[in-house]
């Protein structure tokens, strides 16, 4: 799989892994979640097999860029980044795979973008949050978490971060693949983080719970059973989107491709090979 640096036309570099012209009919994008970078989609990558796979580093994350500007970092923003990528892969359709963060983009594309979105699978995401209230609450925590990055620095945070009750069934994992995780979130740029989180954030993205009916292709939604928070808001979803699946994976929490791998990449493989 090549590692490719696309610059866009304001000169934001992307890093992304791709398989490259297979003579695939499929193509599937798969997008990260906070702190994550392409890396994190590598034990699941032997399923997809005779498709063509294109990992993204997300902005700020990984071996993308990390601007100084957060406003640089909105969704609206980093939605014409995915649109421009694509024309510079030549990407007409795609499916879309996004975990967490990575899964509200890939909605939010969807939404605005239905032409070039053949499917989607959102693991352990959601539409955004319903109320004002609700979105300005999110974005003073967001802000505070922020200032904590850039005042504390990538270890601290880190460590903060995988401490949190979300990540906690990560735990029972093995410690090589604990470490490997830890390894991926500390490669991160604080900078690159701490916009992240303002820009992208659940409490600045757009909403999206009002316009999920409008969804017309097939739509496949994943939670982890530990994670009730997210059962119960893809619960929701999926009453929501007319042509969807919700699937649970009971023995595992937040990251399902990460603590069951095996059943994530057999579940969606053959949602897009179908």
């Amino acid at each position: 799989m090549a590692v490719l640096k696309l610059t866009l036309k304001d000169g934001v570099s992307y890093a992304i892994e791709d398989t490259g012209g297979l003579p695939a009919e499929k193509t599937a994008v798969f997008l990260h979640g906070f702190t994550g970078s392409a890396k994190t989609w590598d034990e699941v990558d032997g399923y997809f097999q005779g498709i063509r796979r294109i990992k993204v580093d997300l902005l700020g994350h990984g071996r993308t860029d990390s601007p100084e500007n957060e406003s640089r970092y909105s969704t609206e923003k980093q939605i014409a980044d995915l649109a421009e990528i694509f024309d510079l892969l030549k990407l007409k359709q795609v499916y879309l795979i996004g975990y967490s963060m990575g899964g509200r983009l890939a909605l939010s594309f969807a939404m605005t973008h239905p032409g070039r979105v053949t499917a989607f699978v959102l693991e352990s995401s959601s539409p955004g949050l319903q109320t004002p209230d609700e979105r300005q609450k999110r974005r003073e925590q967001d802000s505070r978490l922020s200032e904590r990055i850039i005042k504390e620095g990538i270890e601290p945070f880190v460590n903060y971060w995988e401490s949190i009750p979300l990540f906690a069934s990560q735990l029972s994992l093995a410690e090589s693949k604990r470490n490997k995780i830890r390894e991926e979130r500390l490669n991160n740029n604080p900078l690159g983080l701490a916009n992240s989180l303002i820009g992208m954030g659940t409490g600045s993205q757009p909403s999206w719970w009002d316009r999920l009916g409008e969804i017309t292709y097939p739509s496949l939604l994943i939670a982890g059973g530990l994670d009730q928070k997210f059962v119960g808001i893809n619960q929701k979803m999926n009453r929501h989107i007319p042509e969807c699946r919700l699937v649970v994976a009971e023995k595992a929490g937040h990251a399902v491709h990460v603590e069951e791998p095996d059943f994530f990449g057999k579940i969606v493989s053959e949602f897009i090979l179908k």
